[in-house]
């Protein structure tokens, strides 16, 4: 495979990790998802990845019914965490070196994240599995991906979700929704397209962080996407501002 991308900032959301189910991790995809990744890292890139917690509890569900939402966001944070504890695992058991960082300190669950070893261990060759969000309430775990990405100093965020990249509606809804290839930040803010959050989309746009978004049980896989073939849309500046 040969990537333009040196090193990259996966997000994969938690109800992607469902796969059919409505709750929970579904084995033969979480092994799909590791297979795809493990094979991207042996090419020499490195890989960070932040994990949603979607399958497992939503914070601003549980604040809808009742729950303090300090609390219910600390509760999803701590899903997101199980989704990184088996993530990484399913890609050590593809044979790659990973380690799991949690962004609220657990420190026999995991090492808590900094930027500094976080870039050690990519330059090491591990793929590093981000959990606990931003470590702070408030903010979703796409805002979390992009703040990472930033940190890190990666080239790309590629968003990993159910459906292959940015429509003008909800394709599950609308059968005319139409898929763009390409779209800038500014667009995607001002339509409210709902693929990530604003915060998200805002801070990759005024740190100048591309973000591709396309299906993570697309056929050509991690790697067809990071070498263009596949279906997705790439969110960044207009053409000519490039």
């Amino acid at each position: 495979m040969s990537s333009a991308y040196k090193r990259i900032l996966l997000k994969v959301s938690g109800e992607a990790l469902a796969g059919d189910n409505s709750f929970g991790i579904e084995p033969p995809f979480l092994q799909g998802i590791a297979s795809q990744i493990a094979d991207v890292a042996r090419t020499g890139v490195q890989v960070a990845i932040v994990v949603g917690g979607g399958n497992i509890f939503r914070g601003m569900a549980g604040a809808a019914d009742g729950t303090d939402r300090v609390t219910a966001d600390l509760m999803g944070m701590l899903g997101t965490m199980i989704n990184a504890l088996a993530l990484s695992n399913a890609i050590s058991r593809q044979g790659m070196k990973s380690k799991p960082f949690s962004a609220a300190t657990m420190p026999s669950v995991a090492d808590t994240f900094t930027a500094r070893d976080a870039k050690l261990a990519l330059e090491e060759g591990f793929v590093v599995v981000l959990g606990g969000g931003t470590g702070n309430p408030f903010f979703t775990t796409d805002t979390a991906a992009t703040l990472r990405a930033i940190e890190l100093e990666c080239d790309v965020v590629l968003k990993g979700t159910k459906v292959d990249g940015v429509y003008s509606a909800d394709p599950m809804k609308d059968p005319d929704a139409t898929r763009y290839s390409q779209i800038s930040y500014d667009e995607v803010i001002g339509k409210n397209l709902k693929v990530m959050d604003t915060a998200a989309f805002a801070l990759a746009r005024d740190n100048s962080m591309p973000i591709i978004v396309y299906a993570l049980d697309d056929e050509a896989g991690l790697s067809g996407v990071l070498e263009g073939r596949g279906l997705s849309t790439r969110v960044g500046r207009p053409l000519d501002a490039q």
